[in-house]
């Protein structure tokens, strides 16, 4: 296949123009202020201590704070719901366990939609569940039982 030049001039000075524009397109930083990370247990549990390794690991690179804030109460829901409230520029974050899972069954109304307000960031941990039931119970499965 033969190439016009006309063509090859113009694949030329795209290619060179390339690493300029490269140069004008650059991202925005992040952070520029302070980053909260909301924990919606109490301090001390798993979810805190994980969110406190990641906060100053986050905070040494990267150069910005990462502030830990527990909200507790609910089962959750509190700190969800604030998180679900504040402003979507990414500097409010949120550790999540499986009790979003789970709450969105328990309770009948919740303030917010965990899979709508909601947008997975990183995975930081996982922990495997496990069921377990005397083997003279006559269950194979575990299903969702409906309300009465």
């Amino acid at each position: 296949m033969k190439l016009p030049r006309r063509n090859f001039l113009y694949l030329a000075v795209g290619a060179a123009a390339l690493p300029m524009a490269s140069r004008i397109a650059r991202a925005q930083a992040y952070p520029t202020r302070p980053v909260r990370i909301i924990v919606p247990f109490a301090p001390g549990g798993v979810n805190d201590i994980t969110a406190r390794l990641i906060g100053q690991w986050l905070s040494e690179r990267l150069g910005q704070q990462f502030i830990v804030e527990n909200r507790p109460g609910g089962g959750g829901n509190i700190g969800i719901e604030a998180v679900v409230r504040s402003p979507a520029d990414g500097y409010t974050l949120l550790v999540v366990g499986t009790t979003a899972a789970i709450n969105a069954t328990l309770f009948e109304k919740l303030n917010y939609n965990f899979i709508r307000d909601i947008a997975p960031v990183a995975s930081i941990h996982r922990v495997p569940h496990v069921m377990q039931v005397n083997p003279s119970l006559p269950v194979a499965t575990v299903l969702r039982v409906p309300r009465p």
